[in-house]
């Protein structure tokens, strides 16, 4: 295969984590209807995301230790036909426990199966511009607010909640399996066999020693950090949005304009980590972040709300790609997949956090002031995490 196929990886990545991610956020626009049709809390809708998150964790680690035993192939062609299942399953629970249970457990396993072997396939594939690729493939996570959200939102209003969601679990089926079976291995790269590679620790490091390094460490603690920062605030958007007299159709759109912002700042951002660095455009954007979270407590209008989503949405997109690029730089190729998978599991713990939280402030304050303040104090701490972020070792600053 000549080396012009990691494209299609990259594209491949790209619709896989669309699908598997938009489809699993689509709770958000679930949210509203599900509550008002089942009568369910709040709380309650928004713990099965918590769920998900949690089980989403382990899943990471675990298939991301399968990619590197077995090939990212077979791990998304299982995760494909699961994804579907769970959501079929999902649309029709007859019980809040029933659907926290399929929802949580189901989507978040089969959901978890894509970002980390494809992250760490793509990663394997390109020797130059790879934090450019890698923002690439997490660009569909950007897409998927402008097209499984809107889709959603559109099969709610014209035909219920369930038959919406057993629609995009078929939806779901259609794409991922074809997708799944475009995916190869990478040729080995010659630069890697006669490099020596230093800052590789991982290839020659027990994974014991690697997940109590410091570099570990500290990508494992800003990664929880900053998911643990915005995924409240992602997860609750529309119905603030809402609450603060914007219509719904309108509320969903804001979603899609932060989406829409997630696409570009990954591109923005990968493009910046490969000319000045990971480090300083990671913390840069963290900080952003930060100041943008704390801002939504200031804005009610619809303009207001898509102006922010700019730059909220750019920020947490663009920085999301950037760890898998400094596990790879400091871990090498050998067990990218199992040390990428171990720090995903410790951000879904941080994204599982914020929906829950966010949903008990709303049932207790009628209001979600308190979880914009609390998310920006955690935004700053993960900036701050940031900068304790090891020095690449001078013979990896000269490859990349």
């Amino acid at each position: 295969m000549s080396s012009g196929y990691r494209w299609v990886i990259v594209a491949a990545g790209a619709l896989m984590s669309c699908v598997a991610i938009g489809a699993m956020f689509s709770l958000a626009i679930f949210l509203e209807p599900m509550a008002a049709a089942t009568h369910w809390s709040r709380a309650g809708i928004s713990s099965a995301m918590t769920l998900n998150f949690l089980v989403m964790g382990v899943g990471g680690f675990a298939w991301g230790a399968a990619s590197d035993r077995f090939g990212a192939r077979p791990v998304v062609l299982i995760g494909a036909a699961l994804l579907g299942l769970a959501l079929v399953l999902a649309s029709s629970a007859q019980s809040l426990l029933e659907f926290q249970l399929i929802y949580g457990i189901l989507v978040g396993l089969s959901a978890s199966a894509f970002f980390a072997p494809m992250i760490a396939a793509t990663t394997a594939w390109f020797d130059e511009n790879r934090s450019l690729a890698v923002s690439l493939v997490s660009a569909g996570m950007g897409v998927a607010p402008m097209t499984i959200s809107p889709f959603a939102r559109w099969l709610i209003l014209n035909y219920g909640w369930q038959t919406a969601m057993f629609s995009i679990g078929i939806v779901a089926w259609a794409l991922l399996l074809p997708a799944a079976l475009l995916v190869r291995n990478p040729p080995v790269l010659a630069k890697e066999i006669s490099m020596a590679e230093p800052a590789a620790a991982g290839d020659k490091m027990p994974l014991s020693q690697v997940f109590t390094s410091p570099q570990f460490i500290v990508l494992g603690l800003t990664f929880f950090a900053c998911c643990a920062a915005h995924s409240g605030p992602i997860f609750h958007m529309v119905s603030y949005a809402t609450i603060c007299g914007v219509a719904p159709m309108a509320a969903v759109s804001i979603y899609s304009v932060e989406g829409l912002a997630g696409l570009g700042g990954r591109l923005l951002y990968g493009t910046l980590a490969d000319k000045f660095g990971v480090k300083p455009v990671l913390v840069a954007g963290l900080l952003v972040q930060a100041l943008a979270l704390a801002t939504y407590l200031t804005v009610s209008r619809l303009g207001e709300f898509y102006a922010l989503a700019v730059v909220f949405g750019s920020a947490y997109g663009g920085v999301m790609p950037l760890y898998a690029v400094l596990a790879r730089e400091y871990f090498g190729g050998r067990v990218i997949g199992t040390v990428f998978g171990a720090a995903t599991m410790l951000s879904s713990i941080g994204m599982a956090i914020g929906p829950l939280i966010g949903g008990w402030i709303f049932d207790t304050f009628a209001n979600y002031s308190w979880l914009f303040i609390g998310s920006a104090m955690v935004g700053l701490g993960a900036a701050a995490i940031a900068l304790a972020f090891p020095p690449l070792p001078q013979a990896r600053l000269q490859q990349a």
